[in-house]
């Protein structure tokens, strides 16, 4: 399972590479500083206002199809297209409830018509995860690694039009951005459906109420993860532009920052979509889990502690670099959220293990909790530090979660943690940060070379240290082609 995991996270990685870091720094970033961060700060804010009432849109079905989908691949032609009826009556539901509580928090009538098509693509985005979820789950992980990229490629050739193509003589609006994003994930629902729909035997649509009802006692605790764990990850961008006077400005500048952390977390959603049915299948069948986990945390980990180290030492040279009207503070935001990225990594393979073996309600309590400790510290720390104060608080958050969520892996799966391990780790992160510091204060090329020497140095180390191995990349490859 170690090879056709490496087999699969290399091309899953190498494929998302190509395309989505285009997608991130060349388009989304163009677009931020294009319109300005004010602008774009409303988009962010309501995009982030919006997915937190995600729950009543998926509740849960995408990550208890995968589970079961890869346990059970014979229900998916029961499954599939009660579920897709059950979505499109929870997507009329999300859109309500959307409505409802922009009017009750007071959002003018002139952003509604926003709000409306960025719910709108959430319901897309759900129901592509959802498609995705079963392409997974029948152990397809390499046509999923395509669709997976699918949209951000239509996205990137629907906004380079706009922004370079002189189609029209108006400059770029924040709603082209919108409508870009929901002809994209049209798209790609269509293009994930037939792949499934060539799975299936027949596809007859009934409405077997006690089936959707069935499915909806199912999923419930997996959608209770999901929005405890939304809340947690998603409240800070709004309670700033609700907060401060300046809250669009300042989620603007959030959002700048947080770009490079949702590029880099990338990473770790490829390494939990791969993982779900993958642990599914391996506990079904009682097999141990420990030297996947070991594997998967480690080399993620390799990777997001080289990238974190990295960017925390050059904060102020990328966002200078990045966007046009960038700061200083710009880089001491980005300083604390990149650091995030390490918890962040982590917690995506432990969350993916606890969903896997179905421990549900004990990860609930402990979202609930950090819910507490996030929304109490961004409360305090964004009125004196504004978003460099929801940055911290969400560094402290997301590394209380890890610290959780590991302790829970070892209570709930038996997942022990060797110091030797630890150790190592340690002392990777000991070298990288020492060579982060030494490339920033006294090497004399330009910044970006010094940060690319630190990134190869970070890469070096994993090899040193043993967080990636040689032996298993070249027994894979040869396993690969033989």
């Amino acid at each position: 399972m170690k090879r056709e995991f490496l087999i699969n996270i290399v091309f899953l990685i190498s494929i998302n590479l190509l395309i989505k870091p285009f997608y991130i720094f060349g388009i989304d970033r163009t677009i931020q500083n294009t319109v300005g961060a004010e602008t774009y700060g409303i988009y962010f804010a309501l995009f982030n206002f919006t997915f937190l009432l995600q729950i009543l849109n998926d509740f849960g079905i995408q990550q208890f199809n995968n589970r079961s989908i890869a346990q059970h691949p014979q229900l998916l032609q029961k499954y599939f297209p009660n579920i897709l009826i059950l979505k499109l009556l929870l997507g009329f539901i999300y859109l309500a409830i959307v409505f409802i509580t922009s009017w009750l928090s007071g959002y003018k009538v002139e952003v509604y018509h926003l709000i409306f098509f960025i719910a709108l693509n959430h319901i897309l985005i759900s129901l592509v995860f959802y498609l995705r979820s079963n392409i997974t789950g029948l152990g397809m992980y390499r046509t999923d690694s395509l669709i997976s990229s699918l949209d951000k490629l239509l996205l990137i050739i629907f906004c380079s039009l706009l922004l370079w193509g002189n189609l029209t003589d108006r400059p770029f609006q924040i709603e082209w951005f919108v409508f870009a994003q929901n002809f994209s994930w049209i798209i790609t629902a269509l293009v994930a459906f037939i792949i499934v729909r060539k799975q299936l035997k027949s596809l007859q649509f009934r409405f077997n109420w006690p089936l959707l009802l069935s499915l909806l006692k199912k999923s419930y605790p997996f959608a209770l993860v999901i929005f405890l764990m939304t809340v947690y990850t998603r409240i800070d961008a709004v309670m700033i532009e609700r907060m401060l006077p300046d809250g669009k400005v300042e989620a603007g500048i959030y959002a700048a920052a947080y770009r490079l952390l949702d590029a880099c977390s990338v990473i770790g959603l490829l390494f939990a979509g791969l993982l779900l049915p993958m642990f599914s299948s391996m506990l079904k069948k009682g097999e141990n889990v420990q030297s996947l986990v070991r594997f998967s945390f480690q080399m993620i980990w390799a990777g997001a502690i080289t990238l974190a180290v990295s960017v925390f030492f050059f904060r102020e040279e990328l966002m200078f670099w990045l966007y046009s009207d960038a700061t200083p503070y710009y880089g001491k935001v980005l300083g604390y959220l990149i650091l995030t990225f390490i918890a962040v990594s982590g917690i995506y393979i432990y969350s993916t293990l606890l969903t896997a073996n179905g421990s549900l309600m004990k990860m609930n309590l402990l979202f609930t909790i950090s819910i507490v400790i996030n929304v109490v510290l961004n409360y305090f720390l964004i009125k004196n530090q504004k978003a460099a104060g929801a940055a911290i608080a969400t560094l402290i958050t997301q590394f209380f979660v890890l610290f959780g969520k590991m302790v829970l892996t070892k209570w709930e799966v038996g997942i022990v943690f060797y110091w030797k391990e630890a150790l190592r780790i340690g002392l990777f992160i000991g070298a990288v940060t020492l060579t982060g510091y030494f490339s920033y204060r006294h090497l004399t090329f330009p910044w970006l070379v010094n940060f690319s020497i630190t990134l190869l140095a970070g890469l070096a180390f994993a090899f040193v240290f043993r967080l990636i191995r040689l032996k298993m990349l070249f027994q894979s490859v040869r396993d690969k082609f033989n």
